[in-house]
């Protein structure tokens, strides 16, 4: 168990993001994940113990060992690069609830083929796009909102979980933006990476209600109905990401403070 200081540390920063994502929504109620990666189960616990289900871990191996010792309530979302050879490990936690970092064919069918037949509700699924265009980042190329392309890599990877995994469902999309569209934008601008996001969610839901007509809403996007979710937005950029219209910000220096470098 974390001590009384550091839960009382962790509980108060958790209470000052959650009111920051209150005030800066614009609809809805937007999805708060606690990025935990390199934080001891201890600080995970007492989020838990305040009322926080939703939690991001970037790496594989961390994310199995702490789903064995935290409660099966918790809603792990893998925010990592994902490797196909890591499907069935991944797959193995029964509270997994969403990827965010899917971006090939590949790994789709090597997750739905390592889902057990026995899981109740799918895997949501949400696919990486590369808005900054920077070669340090993974992610799928946007598409264009005037004419998206039906064979872009895009719409045939959405199109290949639709139609071909269905233990997967197509949640949305997911976008790092660069970190300059955030420490350059000023009062009133628009951050370049997340209005990208926005049209080429718009875009791919129009290819895929053009292909699957009245079939959309259940077989991709928010439960019932048919949205394209959007997860944009970080510590530093949370805010901008909700009045952009974001549905899931990943938030962790805000909440458990600087992380420590991976051993």
């Amino acid at each position: 168990m974390a001590s009384e200081t550091r839960s009382a540390e962790i509980l108060e920063s958790l209470q000052e993001i959650r009111s920051r994502v209150q005030l800066a929504t614009t609809s809805g109620t937007p999805t708060l994940v606690a990025v935990s990666k390199y934080k001891p189960a201890s600080d995970i616990q007492a989020c838990f113990g305040a009322g926080q289900l939703d939690f991001g871990e970037n790496y594989v191996q961390e994310l199995e060992d702490k789903a064995k010792v935290l409660p099966a309530e918790i809603r792990w979302h893998f925010i990592g690069t994902l490797q196909s050879n890591k499907a069935k490990v991944l797959a193995a936690i029964p509270n997994l609830y969403s990827i965010q970092t899917l971006t090939s064919t590949k790994a789709a069918t090597a997750l739905n083929k390592a889902l057990p037949e026995d899981r109740t509700t799918p895997l949501n699924i949400l696919i990486q796009i590369n808005t900054s265009g920077e070669d340090s980042k993974s992610g799928l190329h946007p598409l264009d909102s005037e004419t998206p392309n039906a064979d872009a890599e895009l719409t045939q990877l959405a199109r290949h979980i639709v139609t071909t995994c269905p233990r997967l469902r197509l949640q949305g999309l997911m976008t790092i933006g660069a970190l300059e569209q955030s420490l350059n934008a000023g009062a009133g601008d628009l951050n370049a990476d997340f209005e990208c996001l926005k049209r080429t969610r718009d875009a791919l839901a129009s290819v895929l209600s053009a292909e699957f007509g009245g079939e959309a809403k259940a077989r991709w996007g928010e439960e019932g109905t048919g949205r394209l979710l959007m997860s944009m937005g970080m510590s530093s950029d949370f805010e901008a990401a909700l009045k952009a219209g974001s549905d899931i910000v990943r938030v962790g220096t805000g909440i458990f403070g600087a992380r420590a470098k991976k051993q």
